[in-house]
């Protein structure tokens, strides 16, 4: 059983600048797309590498705080991040020859503490849904309507 969904969109804009946004989690909530995510935690490093740890304010009905810490990191080309639980968030960026850049967001659940609850959720229809929405956001935040 295939737990991940996946969702790649051309984006007007170099892999270094989007890296840059995805590493820096003061920015997140530009990017969200399930208007969970409202804010970044003070004490969060300016930029992630592999291994760092960032606390983001979320909001789903109730307000709650998440911590997440980068499991996966390749300069310009990889980042992603798990919380507590083991779901993953990956970003895959490979840059196209005129300047824009194919980014891949994927929601993993696999290692996931609850994958067979998530399986039996609409959690993973609904995350589909906000990554399109993210990745949405991310092409008009450079400028692609």
């Amino acid at each position: 059983m295939t737990r991940q969904v996946s969702l790649t969109r051309t984006i007007p804009a170099r892999a270094a600048e989007i890296f840059a946004l995805l590493t820096d989690p003061d920015k997140h909530p530009i990017l969200d797309g399930s208007g969970t995510v409202r804010g970044a935690r003070s004490g969060n490093p300016d930029r992630l590498e592999l291994g760092s740890r960032f606390a983001m304010d979320m909001k789903l009905g109730a307000k709650y705080r998440i911590t997440n810490k980068v499991v996966e990191f390749e300069q310009d080309r990889l980042i992603a991040w798990r919380h507590f639980y083991g779901h993953r968030w990956r970003w895959e960026l490979t840059p196209n020859d005129d300047g824009t850049t194919e980014v891949t967001e994927t929601f993993d659940w696999a290692p996931a503490r609850i994958a067979l609850l998530m399986d039996r959720s609409p959690i993973p229809g609904k995350n589909k849904v906000a990554i399109r929405k993210t990745l949405e956001r991310l092409a008009s935040h450079f400028g692609q309507r």
